[in-house]
Order: C-alpha cells, then structure tokens, then sequence
C-alpha cells in the first residue's frame, strides 16, 4: 500500500537523499518503496538542533536518512547518556527510542524521540517556572 503525503504550496518533502519541493499549488503524491521520507517540518538541522533532546532526533534522523546506525551509534550513546544522566525521568523514553532503534524502525524511534524534545521542553519550562520534575515525572512544588 502506497504512502499517501499531501504538500503544502511551497513545501518540501524529503525522499531518500533527494529533496522535492512542491509548486505554488497542494499536491498529493502516492509514494511505494522503502525509502526514508521526512517532511520539511520533521527535519533538524546541526544548527536547529539546539538542545540535549534535538542532538538525539538529528543522530536519529541522520541513521534514518542515511540506512546506517552504526555509523552514530557511539555519539548516539554518548548523547543518551547525557541526557539520562541531566534527567534521569527521560529514561522511559529513552527505551522506547533504543527498541525502535533495536528492531530496526527508525521512523518510530524518530517519533518517541520527538517526545523526548516535547518532554525537554516541558522540564524546562518547569525549570524556569519552579516546577520540579521528581524521577517518576510528575510535577511538584
């Protein structure tokens, strides 16, 4: 069964290493295959991936683009245990990204890492708002 994507005007899709950018018109594309597909608003930069969590989605996405864990895999590890050790509440969502990773669907490891970042971003807005996140993730004052 085919990948149903509907593009923006203007919008960028990413398939494989090449890059399709949409006309001044929404387009729907049917796509078969088993190359990696990422929407212009899923990918990071190096220079986008500005905090602990991003580091971890733009190592993934790298594999996931690339087909090749284990060229990051050591910089992988070495970000996770950054942040496991910076939060050690992330830890469940950790595991899912390395499972995801384990069993070869990046895409789904792509995902659960964007609940890290969402969850980065929450510890740091409780951070910033003296909200103290306790091991178990929950909020207290």
């Amino acid at each position: 069964m085919a990948l149903k994507v509907e593009l923006k005007p203007g919008e960028k899709l990413l398939v494989g290493n090449c890059v399709i950018t949409n006309s001044d018109q929404r387009t729907r594309l049917f796509i078969d295959g088993k190359a990696p597909i990422l929407r212009e608003k899923d990918i990071l930069s190096p220079t986008t991936a500005d905090t602990p969590a991003k580091a971890v989605y733009l190592a993934i996405q790298i594999m996931y683009v690339e087909g090749n864990v284990e060229k990051l895999t050591t910089n992988y590890f070495s970000l996770i245990n950054d942040v496991v050790k910076a939060a050690p509440s992330t830890l469940p969502i950790i595991d899912q990204i390395n499972n995801e990773i384990l069993t070869g669907d990046l895409y789904k490891a792509l995902k659960a890492a964007k609940k890290l970042i969402e969850y980065e971003g929450e510890l740091l807005s409780h951070a910033s708002g003296g909200t103290r996140i306790s091991e178990d993730g929950s909020a207290d004052r």
